[in-house]
């Protein structure tokens, strides 16, 4: 038993190799690819389908963007446009009392006319907050009428693929290392928030974040995601698009000047102005919002308004904000994915069965990768595509090579079977037949000798037949003797045991058995559920075995018992003789084969002379598998075997 869970186990980590070594080839190839960067752009593109094919949210009633539009430009017939009209156009906003104003429009120096007016709103206006440009090579100085707290930086970080998927919050003065720059968007966002007693603070659990009461922004790390080796200088967010065909009510110029507009929707609220002109080059790409008036490129103004209503919005209505695992949780992800396709081509073990059970695990991860978008986590769903799509078609088309290779096999042997059986039938049986006929058209031989040839005829017949049988048998299901013969088996045991005693005592080549006078032999069946092939092959064995030993050893042998007998759920397999008995008390080869069939099979062995003479070999086994044995039987009969060893 031991040796035939040995052996199904050497087999199963065989067909492992075979399979596991491309895939774990293939694993660590996609890995590598992942720590060097070169997925990047996969998993940036997953990201933005994900956030882009989210439900449509609702139209964020915090934020509120008035966009300087071409019909705009048009009515003032100039740009950049004139400080009178921004001037205008911010006292007409205050006066509905918003919580904030951004003003996404640089204004480092004058654009006549009404520069002057635009001075005085500046200095009025304490809930105004103005841009300026920090990060090289483009640095803009904000307006000089603000102070240092209504300023925001409005600078913008590109990915490598040119779009858009952060914001960076906070960063020190490239200029002045020891002072602090905010950006537009967090600026607006704290003004916002202070007004209902919500300060920015420093983060908790990460004290280089900023928070605001309990919330910490996620800060952004060099491997944030599908990112490698980014800059994660300052404070970045990644940012969690607001999905929907309006996320932000978006007034014109005229629309405030026409009062074409509903007070309440700038009362208590953020208002972002900005251009939104195409013609002005203020427009960023990105493939995370759906439904843009410009396909893949947003206004300047909007991504803005994006990232303060996402602050906004995670502090009072607990929105999700994008999170990322750890480096080793994402690889060991991986990892687990790297093998799914593996113990599904090993569960399958069909081409089509294979197909359809990766295409629906890709089609739960793709799911899981999704679901966990909605609820703010950002996992490495492309690597682990990547490999289950990869690992899947090279073990289906492996599994194609190895079935058309099976089937290639099959086919020779079966031709080679039917060549050699049309042989074995010409030279043998259509030999006796053709001589059979022959004699009967001559009547030239006496009946008895006709009928002798007929009975030949039907014995080659069926010797033919049980070659055949034989030929399509695989390993496991038969087992070939010392004599050559091959065994079936299928066949029951008492049947197999028979041919085992017969076919050894034909052997030419042990010297003892031709002695023997008197041969005896009962095996009782047994029920084929208690025996598996391997336990029938080690019986069958076992029986060859102590055979063979009597034709080796026992000089001047004339009888031989062989029995098969169940008792109490015990059988036993004895072998006697009267030979001279065991000469050596030394362990041969034999005896520890025969011990070691008797260990895999969970019996006992006894091997041990006979007074006055002889030999007994014997094996006892329980018939029964199941964990409840006979205990008494088995102390009974341990101290006899114990004596045999």
């Amino acid at each position: 038993m031991g040796w035939s869970i040995g052996r199904k186990i050497k087999n199963e980590i065989a067909i492992w190799r075979q399979a596991a070594l491309p895939g774990i080839a293939v694993l660590v190839i996609v890995i590598i690819a992942r720590l060097t960067g070169s997925l990047q752009v996969l998993e940036w593109m997953t990201l933005d389908t994900f956030i882009r094919l989210r439900s449509p949210e609702p139209t964020d009633d915090k934020v509120v963007i008035i966009g300087i539009n071409e019909a705009d430009i048009r009515s003032v017939r100039r740009y950049p446009i004139p400080d009178g009209e921004i001037a205008a156009l911010l006292k007409t906003v205050e006066k509905y009392k918003p919580r904030a104003i951004g003003l996404d429009i640089v204004r480092d120096i004058p654009i006549e006319p009404g520069n002057d007016q635009l001075v005085k709103v500046f200095q009025q206006k304490k809930n105004l907050i103005g841009i300026e440009k920090v990060l090289p090579p483009d640095q803009i100085p904000p307006p000089p009428q603000l102070s240092q707290q209504q300023v925001g930086f409005s600078d913008l970080i590109p990915d490598q693929d040119g779009k858009y998927r952060r914001y960076l919050l906070w960063t020190t003065n490239p200029q002045n290392p020891m002072q602090d720059k905010f950006s537009l968007s967090l600026r607006l966002a704290a003004a916002y928030l202070s007004a209902q007693g919500i300060q920015l603070e420093t983060g908790i659990r990460d004290p280089d974040t900023i928070r605001f009461d309990t919330v910490e922004i996620p800060r952004f790390l060099p491997n944030s995601g599908g990112y490698v080796g980014a800059n994660a200088d300052g404070v970045k967010i990644l940012l969690n698009f607001r999905s929907g065909r309006e996320p932000f009510r978006i007034l014109s110029l005229k629309d405030i000047k026409t009062g074409n507009f509903q007070p309440s929707w700038l009362r208590d609220r953020i208002v972002l102005i900005g251009i939104s002109a195409s013609s002005v080059p203020d427009f960023f790409n990105t493939s995370a919002i759906a439904g843009l008036k410009i396909p893949g490129q947003v206004s300047g103004v909007e991504f803005h308004a994006h990232a303060c209503s996402q602050i906004i919005h995670a502090v009072l209505e607990q929105r999700p904000l994008l999170k990322v695992w750890s480096d080793k949780w994402e690889y060991l992800w991986i990892i687990i994915w790297g093998f799914v396709p593996i113990i599904i081509g090993r569960m399958t073990q069909s081409v089509w069965k294979n197909l359809l059970a990766v295409g629906a695990v890709s089609f739960c991860l793709v799911g899981v990768g999704y679901l966990l978008i909605v609820w703010g986590w950002w996992i490495p769903v492309t690597p682990s595509l990547l490999i289950l799509v990869i690992n899947s078609l090279g073990l289906s088309a492996f599994a194609f090579y190895q079935h058309d290779q099976a089937l290639k096999s099959q086919i020779h042997e079966r031709q080679r079977t039917i060549e050699h059986t049309f042989d074995v039938i010409h030279n043998g049986p259509l030999q006796t037949l053709a001589n059979a006929l022959r004699h009967m058209r001559s009547q030239d031989v006496p009946h008895e000798q006709l009928l002798w040839q007929f009975e030949k005829l039907n014995h080659e017949i069926r010797e033919i037949g049980e070659y055949l049988k034989l030929k399509a048998l695989s390993p496991e299901e038969s087992l070939r003797l010392g004599s050559g013969l091959k065994l079936d088996l299928k066949r029951s045991i008492h049947e197999l045991l028979y041919e085992v005693y017969t076919s050894t005592l034909e052997r030419d080549d042990l010297e003892y058995l031709k002695t023997l006078k008197v041969k005896t032999r009962t095996f009782e069946p047994i029920d084929d559920k208690y025996l598996s092939f391997e336990q029938k092959r080690e019986l069958c064995l076992f029986l060859e075995e102590a055979l063979c030993n009597i034709g080796k050893h026992a000089k001047g042998a004339k009888r031989i018992e062989a029995t098969g007998k169940e008792n109490q759920g015990w059988y036993t397999l004895r072998i006697k003789d009267n030979g001279p008995g065991i000469s050596s008390s030394s362990e041969s080869k034999g005896t520890r084969q025969l011990k070691n069939i008797a260990r895999n099979l969970g019996g006992y062995f006894k091997r041990e002379s006979l007074s006055p003479k002889g030999t007994v070999c014997e094996i006892s086994w329980q018939l029964a598998s199941s964990k409840n044995h006979d205990k008494s039987i088995r102390n009974w009969l341990k101290p006899i075997f114990l004596r045999g060893k």
